[in-house]
């Protein structure tokens, strides 16, 4: 026996002595009290599963989970895509079913498929060294390991349930068992990232599943689809599953309202740290279902010295409030405010606050501007009011800037940006990558390390015209340019001017 072989069946005996050890059984139960408990478990699916695999369901089951479990288990015919967020337990939780519809006798013959067959053998193993080992199924069940038919890609239980792994692209055929056909295909890690780069590769993976795999199945008998996988692609695998299923289940590892969706597993302060290790687009696509192309519109972006400021006719602050109010909220909009000036035609964003923030704090945004300003330049602040912002503009923010005029003495003065917007992709994309591609957009080189700067260059950077990632700081910046383009254009006094601006319209200066 090769090193490397006897390495793996010394793991592999290891993973069934830990199997073993988390599953002792009661040996002064008789075997009328361990048909009445089986009995019992069997109509409380969930307990089931806990009772059987504890070194598995280690974590109380999230909704979701106990819902999914719920639908696969009482649809005997049913195609379901669940797209789960990496460490959320999709392939468990898949195993948790199959293990239950035929252990109980409601399923026969199972194919587990997956890109490869060396990675369909690994997500097979789980059941069979639970099928080999775990001393509750055994006691429960009976023996389920036969003599002769039993191999890492394919064996038979005792009880004549099948089953076998198969990678993309091997023939299926003679998957009957007796006069069984397949009843369970499981499809888990179909798709990979460098298969995606190729549509070719991914039609080709498609054709295996839907001309050799998928009719492997009885037509007249009722069968279980189950595809787990993330969606890693715009065109993937999982996606095309997903259109056609009885049930496309998609959670991420947060809500839509930024908290954990299985927080009895992955805490806040969990995911904060794993995601902090990895770049945005990355955590997109792991963690949130969402892959994005980094750079689809805003390919490359121009970081550059900013003219003094004095050189600037004037500047704008313009701001977007965004709904809410939430500090810290990963799934909230980010309120942002940004200046900007324009000069020989190139738009600066000079200096940016982009982030979840308290109403008060994105006023506050404005007064430090003035301040960075320090009276260089005229600044008009401006911030998005459209008709169901205006109440909230009129109720919360007027009062707010009125008392820091009040208490901090700054000449704080904003006007409501009206303007009847049309789409805000749209509107990104049709006005701001123009200038970008001809290098008029500049992000200002001194800010490259602030993080609010660097949230905005990942807007952009992530920018797409379905919007899967938050854009508020490129809308912000789009309305910026826009009234420093209207201004330009009429004649209307800045709400606060220059010192010098003020000496040279003193009619007492000498």
């Amino acid at each position: 026996m090769k090193q490397t072989d006897r390495i793996a069946l010394q793991n592999w005996e290891k993973f069934k002595d830990n199997i073993a050890r988390a599953t002792p059984v009661d040996r002064t139960m008789s075997q009328a009290e361990i048909q009445k408990h089986r009995a019992w478990l069997e109509a409380r699916p969930l307990e089931w599963i806990k009772f059987f695999f504890p070194n598995f369901a280690q974590y109380e089951f999230a909704p979701f989970q106990k819902r999914a479990i719920r639908r696969i288990l009482s649809n005997p015919e049913w195609f379901e895509v669940i797209s789960w967020s990496r460490e959320l337990a999709k392939s468990t939780c898949a195993m948790f079913c199959i293990m239950y519809l035929t252990l109980t006798g409601l399923k026969r013959n199972v194919i587990l498929t997956s890109n490869s067959f060396d990675n369909a053998v690994r997500l097979l193993d789980p059941f069979r060294a639970n099928l080999e080992a775990n001393g509750r199924i055994i006691a429960y069940y009976g023996k389920q390991q036969s003599v002769g038919s039993w191999t890492e890609d394919e064996f038979i239980t005792k009880q004549g349930v099948a089953f076998r792994a198969l990678g993309a692209g091997q023939s299926p055929r003679g998957s009957r068992k007796d006069a069984v056909r397949p009843d369970v295909l499981i499809v888990d890690d179909f798709d990979t990232d460098q298969d995606t780069l190729n549509p070719d590769i991914i039609q080709k993976r498609w054709d295996w599943w839907e001309k050799a795999l998928y009719p492997t199945r009885s037509v007249s008998e009722p069968t279980l689809v189950l595809f787990c996988g993330n969606i890693i692609a715009k065109d993937c695998c999982v996606v095309r599953a997903g259109a056609m299923a009885d049930h496309w289940d998609i959670v991420n590892i947060r809500d839509k309202d930024g908290h954990s969706t299985w927080p009895e597993k992955n805490s806040e302060e969990h995911i904060d740290r794993v995601l902090a290790k990895i770049s945005k687009k990355s955590a997109q696509g792991e963690y949130f279902n969402n892959p994005i192309s980094e750079g689809e519109i805003f390919s490359e972006m121009a970081f550059g010295k900013v003219p003094s400021l004095s050189k600037f006719k004037f500047l704008v602050a313009y701001g977007d409030p965004a709904p809410g109010e939430g500090k810290g909220k990963k799934g909230k909009s980010f309120k942002t405010v940004s200046l900007l000036g324009k000069l020989a035609g190139k738009l600066y964003v000079i200096k940016t606050f982009l982030a979840q923030a308290l109403n008060a704090e994105f006023i506050d945004w404005y007064v430090q501007l003035l301040a960075f300003v320090g009276g260089r330049a005229p600044v008009y602040c401006y911030m998005e009011n459209n008709k169901l912002q205006d109440p909230f503009f009129q109720q919360v923010f007027k009062p707010l800037v009125a008392k820091v005029r009040r208490e901090q003495g700054v000449q704080l003065y904003i006007r409501g940006d009206e303007e009847k917007k049309t789409d805000k992709a749209t509107r990104i994309e049709a006005n701001l990558e123009p200038m970008n591609r001809a290098g008029n957009l500049i992000l200002n080189e001194a800010e490259r390390d602030n993080p609010h700067m660097k949230e905005l260059l990942d807007q952009f950077t992530l920018f797409t015209l379905s919007l899967r990632y938050p854009a508020d700081g490129p809308d912000a910046v789009e309305g910026g340019n826009r009234i420093i383009d209207e201004i330009q254009h009429r004649a209307e006094p800045p709400l606060t001017r220059s010192r010098a601006d003020i000496r040279t319209r003193n009619k007492r200066r000498l």
